[in-house]
C-alpha cells in the first residue's frame, strides 16, 4: 500500500509540473503575442466603434464609484455610453449614479430601472432589459467595481478591427484578464482576502491561458470584460437564454465561439475588487467558483487537481519517507510554481501584490487541492446570500443549506 501511494503521488507531481511548464509556455506566448500585435497597432489606423456600456447593479460595493469614474473618464476616439441597471429605484446605488453625473455632465450616462424577474440571474435579467436600450450596434458588460485605465476602450474595441483599421466580422467578443485588488492594509486586508487575490493571479489566470494555447484560442468569456457585437450576439439567441445560467459570461463566449465567431483575449488587464473575506465568505466564494468550472468545462476540471503540484509534492515527500529525490522533486515544483506566478501575476498582470504575498503560494494551492476535491461533494451553491442548486450550469433556488 505505501509503495502504491508513493508512485501515485510521484505520478500526480510529475503531471502537475508538466502542466506548471506548459503554463509558463503558455504565459510567455500570450504576452509576446500581445506585444507583437501592439506594437504593430502603433503605426496602423485603430478600429474604434460607438458602443454601450451595460453595468447591472445591487448596492454599493467597495471602490465602486472609482470604477464609474474610470469609465467615464476614457480617452475614445467615438462615442460611447454607460448605462447602468437597478431592479428598484430604491437601490442605494441609485444615488452614485447621480453623484456620477453631476461629476460627469458631459458624459452619457443613463439609469434604467428593471423590474422584471425574468428567471434565477438577477444580474442576466436586468442586462437583458437594459440591452433593450442600447443605441449602438457593439455592447461591452462588465460588473460594477471593475476599474479600468484610460485607454482601456480603445484597446478592447480595437480588437474588433484588422490591420486596415475596418471591422474584422470574424471577431464576435472580446474579454480581457483581471486581478483582484485587496484592502492596502487595515481590518480590510484578511488572509482569506489575500488568497483570494493570489488565486486569480497565479492560479486562474495561467489556467485560463493554458487553455488558449491547447485549444488554439480562447473560447469562452470572462465577466471582467464581455465585448460583443450585436450581429453575434443575435446569432446565439441574446443573452435570454442564459437567465438560469450562474457561470454566463462562459457560457455566452461558448456559445459565441460555436456559432462561429472568434473570442478575443486582449492585452488590457482590468481590476475587481477583493471584500474583506472572513473564512465563511472565502469559503462560499471558492466552492461557487469551483462549481460552476466543474459544471461548465467537465473533462477539463477534472484534470485540474493534478495542477496543483506543491500540495502533491508535499504528499509525495511524505510518502515516500523523505526520501532525498523528493525533495529534489519538490524543489523543482516550488521553482516552477514560482515562476509561472512572477510571470502571469506580475509580468501580464502587473499584479504587486503577488510579490506581497508569494510566500502564501503553498497555502493558497493546499486550499485549491481542497476546494476541486469537495466541489464533487455537493451542487449547492450561495450567490450573495441565497443558496441555489447547480445541475448542468444551471441555478434553481434551494431552501437548504452547505
Amino acid at each position: 500500500m505505501a509503495t502504491s501511494v508513493e508512485v501515485v503521488t510521484t505520478l500526480l507531481t510529475v503531471g502537475g509540473l508538466v502542466y506548471t511548464l506548459l503554463a509558463l509556455w503558455s504565459a510567455r506566448d500570450f504576452e509576446h503575442s500581445w506585444r507583437r500585435s501592439g506594437a504593430a497597432g502603433l503605426n496602423a489606423p485603430s478600429y474604434s466603434p460607438n458602443v454601450t456600456i451595460l453595468k447591472p447593479l445591487k448596492g454599493v460595493d467597495a471602490r465602486m464609484y472609482a470604477g464609474f469614474v474610470s469609465h467615464c473618464a476614457q480617452q475614445y476616439a467615438s462615442s460611447f455610453e454607460i448605462l447602468f441597471g437597478v431592479s428598484s429605484m430604491d437601490d442605494p446605488a441609485v444615488a452614485e449614479i447621480e453623484r456620477l453625473r453631476a461629476e460627469f455632465p458631459d458624459c452619457a450616462i443613463r439609469l434604467i430601472e428593471c423590474p422584471e424577474r425574468l428567471g434565477t440571474s438577477g444580474k442576466v435579467s436586468n442586462l437583458i432589459q437594459m440591452l433593450r436600450h442600447a443605441r449602438y450596434d457593439y455592447v461591452l458588460i462588465n460588473d460594477s467595481d471593475i476599474r479600468v485605465l484610460p485607454n482601456y476602450l480603445t484597446r478592447v474595441m480595437s480588437c474588433f478591427g484588422g490591420s486596415t483599421g475596418e471591422e474584422d466580422p470574424r471577431v464576435g467578443m472580446v474579454t480581457v484578464p483581471y486581478l483582484g485588488r485587496t484592502a492596502a492594509e487595515g481590518k480590510g486586508l484578511t488572509v482569506w482576502a489575500r488568497l483570494e487575490a493570489l488565486g486569480i493571479s497565479t492560479d486562474f489566470l495561467p489556467g485560463v491561458l493554458t487553455a488558449r494555447k491547447i485549444e488554439g484560442g480562447i473560447r469562452f468569456g470572462l465577466g471582467s470584460t464581455l465585448a460583443v457585437s450585436r450581429t453575434a450576439l443575435t446569432a446565439v439567441g441574446g443573452l435570454e437564454p442564459l437567465v438560469d445560467y450562474l457561470a454566463d459570461d462562459y457560457e455566452i463566449g461558448v456559445r459565441i465561439a460555436r456559432a462561429g465567431y472568434r473570442v478575443e483575449l486582449c492585452g488590457e488587464t482590468v481590476e475587481t475588487t477583493v471584500p474583506a473575506y472572513d473564512f465563511r465568505g472565502f469559503w462560499d466564494h471558492q466552492l461557487r467558483w469551483a462549481r460552476s468550472t466543474r459544471d461548465s468545462r467537465r473533462w477539463g476540471y477534472v484534470g485540474l487537481g493534478i495542477t496543483y503540484c506543491i500540495p502533491w509534492a508535499v504528499l509525495n515527500c511524505i510518502a515516500s519517507g523523505f526520501e532525498l529525490w523528493s525533495f529534489t522533486l519538490l524543489s523543482l515544483v516550488v521553482l516552477a510554481r514560482v515562476s509561472v506566478a512572477l510571470t502571469v501575476g506580475v509580468g501580464i498582470l502587473r499584479d504587486e501584490q503577488v510579490l506581497r504575498d508569494i510566500w502564501l503560494l503553498p497555502l493558497r494551492d493546499f486550499f485549491g487541492l481542497g476546494f476541486w476535491a469537495w466541489s464533487f461533494a455537493s451542487h449547492t451553491v450561495v450567490w450573495r446570500g441565497e443558496h441555489f442548486t447547480l445541475q448542468d450550469g444551471r441555478l434553481a433556488h434551494c431552501d437548504g443549506k452547505q
